[in-house]
């Protein structure tokens, strides 16, 4: 069994449900530690929803750079996974690693802990080969992605920001690719800014309307004008900025009586075109244009970011042209993921991991055959950003 693998499956027997770690970073620790890791825990939330968090970081070998010129890549990820559903229809136990028909299942499997263990096979065998890399690394580890995402990588990165540390590149595990381990890599998210409109009416029976006000009625055409609105163009890189519609709740449960509210929960997944500010102005701008009487709460989990392509969008796409001969896919569609925290105090963020096919799913899996040119990938990564530091 190949090191990635059976690293993989170890992760995978630790039932890490967020904001459980289930000792994954302790595991981690201990392979981390030994090669020269500085390893520190920054757990983070109240006890009832305590955050595990490990920052390890590993300097460069004396090189003659000042210490300021010395680069350092970090890789970024997060142990915690998903709820299994119900483990009656999993054709095995969801933290039982299974191989079947040249599949490996279990919760974790794709999101993203094969990426860890892929992580750190890497760096095992780049420093193995590199004992004196010219290069510092680091990793960044969290058990609350797949929550709120408040007491993990967030809380990490402003206690880097705070006290000054330098990061340059940053490869985050997410599983971006679509067919086979490479194919796709993202190299920035759009943001995401939601909302909670509350629109309010006056209750009555509906029989005598004259004497209520239908907040649906009143809602309805600006609702209709927000959907219709096109909010940017996009650019290049980014799709252009969407306006979508969650929830709509309103009614006592009579089928007689003109509700008193309408509440409407709404998204924005913006492009690097549009701004959280500039976005929320426009809807209050229209709003009171149809003479709403209303009250709207915003919630911004996450600006956009952006990596045009340079050191590590090279050195990344070069890894895997070479270890699968695939002329990779830059893309920015997709959800949230940490980077859009790590991109605060790194200006360059990539993301990089397996097919997402399975994802979040009944019988997570991720194909044999994509583990390893996972981890070759990781290292050649490693080897082309040093050899770029040593010149």
């Amino acid at each position: 069994m190949s090191p990635t693998l059976q690293l993989t499956e170890q992760l995978i027997a630790r039932p890490s449900i967020t904001p459980e770690d289930a000792g994954c970073l302790d595991l981690l620790t201990e392979r981390l530690a030994p090669l020269g890791f500085a390893c520190e825990r920054l757990d983070s939330g109240p006890p009832s929803f305590r955050v595990s968090n490990l920052w390890a970081k590993r300097p460069a070998a004396s090189v003659n750079k000042a210490q300021e010129a010395i680069k350092t890549i970090v890789f970024a990820g997060h142990t915690d996974v998903v709820p299994t559903g119900p483990v009656e229809q999993w054709g095995s136990p969801p933290f039982q690693p299974t191989q079947r028909d040249g599949r490996l299942y279990g919760r974790g499997a794709s999101d993203m802990k094969t990426s860890i263990a892929a992580f750190i096979v890497a760096v095992e065998e780049f420093l193995a080969a590199t004992p004196e890399p010219a290069i510092a690394i680091a990793f960044l580890l969290t058990s609350d992605e797949e929550g709120p995402s408040v007491d993990g990588t967030k809380v990490v990165v402003e206690r880097l920001r705070a006290r000054g540390e330098r990061l340059d590149w940053c490869i985050v595990g997410e599983p971006t690719s679509v067919t086979s381990t490479g194919d796709m890599i993202k190299n920035g998210r759009r943001g995401t800014l939601s909302g909670r409109l509350a629109v309010k009416g006056v209750q009555g029976h509906i029989a005598y309307p004259q004497l209520a006000r239908n907040p649906i009625h009143q809602a309805v055409p600006a609702l209709a004008e927000l959907a219709a609105t096109e909010w940017d163009q996009g650019n290049a890189f980014f799709q252009p900025t969407s306006w979508q519609m969650s929830n709509i709740h309103a009614g006592t449960g009579a089928t007689n009586v003109i509700p008193g509210q309408v509440v409407i929960d709404f998204n924005f997944r913006f492009s690097t075109e549009s701004t959280a500010d500039g976005l929320k102005a426009r809807v209050h701008a229209l709003l009171d244009r149809h003479g709403l009487d209303y009250d709207l709460a915003w919630t911004l989990g996450g600006q956009p970011f952006l990596t045009t392509p340079g050191e590590l969008v090279d050195a990344v796409q070069q890894a895997i042209a070479a270890e699968t001969g695939l002329a990779t896919e830059l893309s920015t569609t997709g959800g949230t993921s940490d980077g859009r925290f790590i991109a605060q105090i790194c200006p360059e963020v990539v993301e990089l991991g397996p097919p997402n096919d399975s994802i979040h799913k009944i019988d997570e899996n991720i194909r044999l055959v994509d583990i390893e040119p996972l981890t070759n990938i990781y290292r050649r990564t490693l080897e082309n950003l040093n050899a770029r530091a040593a010149a």
